[in-house]
């Protein structure tokens, strides 16, 4: 318990049947936007903790995380049924490389998520860093409901400040919902609509690429970045344009 910061939940705002927003009151040290911590209870004796990532911008508080409640999951159930008052553990530093420090130098930064993995996304969007860095910032948030198009409020306050820069795209796959594009990130990128829709060309001259989510989309999206648009995976040794966060 000695290397864990004890929090305090400030509120745990349920979107829907699963999904959280669990925000915490904590002393909590300098991190990067895009970054992950770890959360911790006692369950039976025993220490129990998973990553999730920090939705909030560094300077700001309380700490944000968003989680979907997994059926018969350990932690999440509990860390669903948590309440304004009690206590959590926390992780005392963050970590991570989904951060804008590591991407090469382009005009457009694409932020293509699924689920719970819009997180990191917020976290970098709320900072000022991101409208100096890009001429054009894309955030794609792919989920199945239109329920699960969750932080609306933060997002339509970023459309307002920043007009000329911010362009959202949001995803049901099995549903109709306003405004929101039908079936898949992969697909869509392959096919073209995710750039009709934005007006911006994908290519390797402009683009930086991150991916957060489900794996299956992680990658189906690399190898259609990489294979009819010409992007490759980014990594320090070697720049590219495609820099990925597996979301579990």
């Amino acid at each position: 318990m000695a290397d864990w910061l004890t929090a305090t939940v400030v509120e745990n705002k349920q979107w829907n049947d699963r999904l959280h927003s669990l925000r915490l009151d904590v002393d909590y040290p300098t991190f990067k936007a895009g970054q992950f911590t770890r959360l911790a209870l006692e369950i039976e004796g025993e220490l129990v903790s998973r990553p999730f990532s920090l939705v909030n911008s560094p300077d700001t508080r309380p700490l944000d995380f968003y989680f979907i409640e997994v059926l018969d999951g350990l932690l999440s159930t509990r860390l669903a049924k948590l309440k304004a008052g009690d206590s959590i553990l926390v992780a005392p530093k963050a970590a991570g490389l989904m951060t804008l420090d590591q991407l090469p130098e382009g005009k457009h930064l694409y932020l293509l998520s699924t689920g719970t993995g819009i997180g990191p996304f917020l976290s970098i969007l709320n900072t000022q860093d991101v409208w100096q860095q890009f001429e054009k910032v894309v955030l794609v948030h792919a989920v199945r409901y239109q329920n699960e198009l969750t932080y609306q409020d933060n997002i339509d306050a970023i459309k307002q400040t920043r007009a000329e820069q911010f362009i959202y795209v949001p995803f049901v796959s099995r549903e109709q919902a306003p405004d929101a594009l039908t079936g898949r990130i992969p697909q869509a990128v392959e096919d073209g609509r995710l750039e009709q829709r934005t007006g911006l060309k994908i290519n390797a001259e402009d683009s930086q690429v991150m991916l957060c989510g489900n794996p299956e989309m992680v990658h189906e999206t690399m190898d259609v970045l990489i294979n009819t648009h010409g992007l490759k995976k980014h990594s320090r040794r070697d720049p590219g344009q495609i820099s990925i966060e597996k979301y579990w």
